[in-house]
């Protein structure tokens, strides 16, 4: 269809208006063919095995770091044969690996099998073989969507600790440049648009964390922090197409879940959206280029878009030995989404969360959850976390402990365990103690005396989302007012109460806030 219009605007306008013509008429047909969601670009699922059976490269040492420009305005020496080439019809299944067949060699792989990080890999007896041999330089990425990263990064980022405690080079890429695009994987609808200052303010909230978890500079295996938006703002469109477009196709896009699933559901798929897999890609081939990386690293949802950047990399790189291995998603016991709670985000930040806040996620811990909790998110040793799993009954909280201890230390540092201990034993074992680090409603002592309903400071303190719920709660015998229970729905805290000190507030077992006068 685009043909024709091209040929039919030559006809009529004497070519002068067929360029428009060209573009609006691919953009239906592009358009036409996504809403189709033929079966006919299926990739057919087959065992895990090679994507290209391409000579091994030297082992590179990770202490040249050579920097090349942004590829723009260039073509590279590879690319015209890399364009000419047919695309590959060597498929990857989706499907997890099959760790127990499998008896890695070097440390890092032997971590990521034993504490159950591994889901897929391309090619991974090359790569446990390159790893054992030297350094390998692997990088995971981040987008810039939020001030925080929440407890559902924490995976990934443990991740890049065992890599670089086992002897190779982390690369941390934030996404200043994807983030611009936003990430269809996983989402009914487009992601919200960011102003280039609000993704700045979300890098600059996210950056600290990784300081807590590894360790920077120019060393062999010394971590580095690299933001994509480098070399992304400054690609050219049209070049951009041409030196890579020919090594995509529309057929394999299409057979990616992320983009299945959305067109499953009839919900559209901007063509800006349909582009972060490609952009994904990209960084892949660069940081092979300026990094020497070797090794992308994520979580299954994104298994297609790290394919797309092994082949990509490949392909333009004179068949460079690249590889990608995924974790597996997290969820609980009960299947829920890892990092959120019944009160929001579980951010690492701690101007987002206060440590007890984090500490008390980890102590609310499902009894079926903390023996790979303990594995995933620490590095107590294997024969400790299975002991501590093994514990039944009223002993398992004793467990949950040790897992709030580690993983709170790990992030906040060993000077908070103290108080929130104290804090802990204040509201749950009725203890004296300091209960600073429990959650505050301030309240002005102009509110104090006219009262403040219970249920605006159970939405203040974030113990419900709206009134509706917070009454559903308090009918339900949850709410307690310094340990009494609540059941009237207008209750109010009123200034004789806050004159006397703070006023804690429960809701259920396991959420207590304070109630203040500023």
């Amino acid at each position: 269809p685009a043909s024709r219009a091209l040929k039919q605007a030559s006809t009529r306008t004497g070519g002068k208006r067929a360029g428009m013509l060209f573009a609006f008429s691919l953009s239906v047909s592009l358009n036409s063919l996504l809403i189709a969601r033929t079966n006919a670009f299926s990739l057919v699922s087959t065992p895990l095995r090679r994507p290209h059976l391409l000579p091994r490269t030297p082992l590179a040492s990770s202490s040249r770091r050579t920097t090349f420009p942004p590829l723009v305005g260039q073509r590279p020496l590879s690319m015209q044969a890399a364009a000419d080439a047919p695309p590959s019809d060597d498929k990857i299944s989706d499907e997890a690996l099959d760790v127990s067949a499998f008896a890695p060699k070097s440390t890092f792989l032997k971590t990521m099998v034993e504490r159950g990080f591994l889901h897929s890999c391309t090619d991974i007896e090359a790569l446990d073989e390159k790893m054992k041999a030297g350094v390998v330089t692997a990088y995971l990425g981040f987008d810039a969507t939020a001030p925080s990263l929440h407890v559902g990064s924490l995976l990934q980022i443990m991740i890049l600790r065992h890599l670089q405690q086992s002897g190779h080079k982390p690369i941390v890429l934030l996404g200043g440049g994807t983030t611009k695009v936003g990430d269809p994987t996983g989402k009914d609808a487009s992601r919200k648009m960011l102003t280039d200052a609000d993704i700045q303010d979300n890098i600059d909230g996210i950056r600290g964390v990784f300081d807590k978890f590894l360790a920077f500079g120019e060393g062999d295996t010394e971590a580095t922090m690299v933001n994509n938006d480098e070399w992304l703002s400054s690609l050219k469109y049209l070049e951009f197409l041409r030196d890579y477009g020919t090594l995509f196709t529309i057929n394999r896009m299409l057979s990616f879940e992320s983009v299945k699933q959305r067109l499953a559901r009839e919900n559209p798929l901007t063509f800006l959206e349909f582009n972060y897999m490609i952009l994904q890609a990209y960084d892949f081939l660069e940081l092979n280029r300026r990094y020497k990386c070797t090794l992308q690293l994520g979580g299954s949802d994104q298994w297609g878009n790290m394919v797309n950047g092994v082949e990509l990399t490949r392909r333009a790189n004179s068949g460079a030995e690249v590889f990608a291995m995924t974790a597996p998603l997290i969820t609980t016991s009960d299947g829920k989404k890892m990092g959120k709670s019944e009160g929001g985000a579980i951010w690492l930040n701690e101007k987002m969360l206060a440590p007890y806040d984090y500490w008390q996620f980890w102590r609310n811990t499902n009894d079926d959850d903390v023996g790979r909790f303990l594995k995933l998110f620490t590095e107590l040793p294997l024969d400790k976390c299975d002991e501590l799993a093994s514990m039944k009954g009223a002993e398992i909280n004793s467990a949950k402990k040790v897992l709030a201890d580690e993983c709170t230390r790990m992030l906040h540092g060993e000077g908070v365990l103290k108080k929130i201990h104290e804090t802990a034993e204040s509201v749950f074992a009725g203890k004296e103690g300091s209960m600073d680090n429990l959650p505050k409603a301030r309240v002005s002592a102009d509110e104090a005396k006219e009262g403040v309903k219970i249920i605006d400071l159970y939405i203040q303190l974030g113990f419900a989302k709206s009134k509706s719920e917070c009454r559903k709660l308090i009918q339900g015998g949850g709410a307690r007012i310094n340990g009494e229970k609540v059941s009237d729905i207008d209750c109010v805290i009123t200034g004789e109460m806050l004159a006397e000190g703070a006023v804690k507030l429960s809701m259920g077992k396991k959420k207590h806030g304070l109630v203040e006068i500023q």
